[in-house]
């Protein structure tokens, strides 16, 4: 017997969707499968096709989008499709080590200048950590809207770290 490949119900062998949730069924007449290693390969398979069906601009522009971009990031450097676009693996490192300047920003310099408010000149620490939060934010949408022009840019420091890894790759 058949399962769907989404929500485990009986389907039919020569069924193409589910007749619960309506999910298309990866196989008619072998069976859609049946298991968890039918739902993983089927979970596998979409994330293939979503990576095999996405332009470089595209996975370029993932990279850099704030606070998240660095899942999109990894993702390229780890996919086999873009382990020779270095290009690409550019951006997605630029937009990694952006992601990591906003941590250090977020754990080690907003927590320095986090004084009683007692202190003297609490308001202009503050401030700074702020300002820098609004710098890297306004970095994610430049490079956003770089990346979409198809423009390729290097933000100071960071562009040299990677076009460094891009080089340091093995292809």
């Amino acid at each position: 017997m058949a399962y769907c490949v989404q929500c485990g119900q009986a389907v039919g062998g020569s069924d193409k969707f589910c007749a619960t949730c309506g999910t298309p069924q990866a196989g008619t007449g072998s069976g859609a499968g049946a298991g968890p290693s039918a739902t993983s390969s089927s979970t596998a398979g979409r994330v293939q096709g979503f990576w095999s069906n996405i332009s470089h601009r595209n996975a370029a522009l993932l990279c850099y989008i704030p606070w998240v971009g660095w899942i999109a990031a990894i993702a390229v450097l780890a996919s086999e499709r873009f382990r020779s676009e270095k290009r690409l693996r550019f951006h997605a490192f630029q937009g990694l080590y952006l992601f990591a300047v906003w941590l250090m920003v977020e754990w080690v310099v907003t927590p320095m200048v986090a004084f009683p408010s007692s202190t003297v000149g609490f308001p202009v620490f503050r401030s700074i950590s702020q300002i820098l939060h609004l710098v890297i934010v306004g970095a994610w949408i430049f490079m956003l809207m770089k990346v979409s022009q198809d423009v390729d840019y290097r933000l100071p420091v960071l562009g040299e770290l990677a076009d460094r890894s891009v080089h340091e790759q093995r292809p």
